[in-house]
């Protein structure tokens, strides 16, 4: 068994249109890549069985050589569990040479209502097991923090 990251926030948004954000291409396109990179979705299939490919490229590669090529990650995902406004559990898998990103990564995505906060506040809890050796933990849980805050930033309400 792999290495378990693990990542969460509170959202002022409903868990609707958090779940939304997870499935709608241009949200996740906007959102999910971490500070420092940016996305493009090459596939589309949001139906459990289906899942999408996806290419982030690093804004500066000189810090960040990327595990697909010196510029870039390109993963695909397959999505495995869709529960409306409750859960995304996704298997990713990079395109890599190196073995030491090898391997099937299980992401899930829980939704739920927060407690404490206001009605329409949902924690989002991301779990990443079976995370490959050469993903070092702190930059793999700082990237997926990054992501929340982006989601945060992308389905809040302004004002």
């Amino acid at each position: 068994m792999g290495r378990t990251d693990r990542a969460s926030r509170v959202i002022a948004a409903p868990p609707a249109t958090v779940y939304g954000a997870l499935l709608d291409r241009d949200s996740l396109e906007a959102w999910l890549p971490p500070d420092g990179m940016r996305g493009r979705i090459e596939h589309w299939d949001p139906r459990p069985g289906g899942g999408f490919r996806m290419v982030l490229t690093y804004l500066d590669a000189a810090d960040n050589p990327g595990k697909s090529s010196d510029a870039t990650d390109v993963v695909t995902v397959a999505f495995t569990q869709l529960v409306p406004h409750r859960r995304v559990v996704q298997q990713a898998v990079f395109e890599a040479d190196d073995p030491l990103y090898a391997g099937t990564m299980t992401m899930t995505w829980s939704l739920t209502p927060a407690d404490n906060a206001a009605d329409d506040a949902t924690e989002v809890a991301v779990t990443a097991t079976d995370v490959p050796p050469g993903i070092d933990q702190v930059d793999h849980e700082t990237g997926i923090a990054s992501s929340l805050a982006n989601l945060a930033l992308y389905v809040e309400p302004i004002g």
